[in-house]
């Protein structure tokens, strides 16, 4: 066993990991998530290998505004598309609120549970 640590996963708060995990896993097109026991932590498993998105419950999950100084994101997920026009139409299908689609390249949205994601075409 190595000291140097591999990159392992992201864990994501929020009031509803069931369901939070359930829109990325649907928006990726991964495998059935893994719940925990008690419903407070889930994780989806990259099925091509790399790290592991995680949910985990949050009782008093307050979402970031975007762009806010005062509620900031702290962290966002950049999502890789081939086709940024069709990957738009079916995020939203699947519940993702459009925050931002100035630039060219990528746009900005946020989750059903607030937390700002990118679709990058770049």
């Amino acid at each position: 066993m190595s000291v140097i640590p591999t990159f392992g996963g992201v864990a994501v708060d929020c009031p509803d990991p069931v369901a939070l995990a359930g829109f990325y896993r649907t928006v990726l097109d991964w495998d059935e998530p893994k719940v925990a026991e008690d419903g407070q932590w889930v994780t989806l498993v990259n099925p091509r290998g790399g790290a592991r998105l995680e949910f985990q419950r949050v009782p008093d999950y307050r979402a970031p505004k975007w762009p806010s100084p005062d509620e900031p994101q702290q962290a966002h997920l950049d999502l890789d598309v081939t086709d940024l026009e069709a990957a738009h139409q079916r995020v939203l299908e699947l519940g993702a609120t459009l925050l931002d689609d100035s630039p060219r390249s990528f746009r900005v949205y946020a989750d059903p549970v607030g937390h700002p994601f990118c679709l990058c075409a770049c």
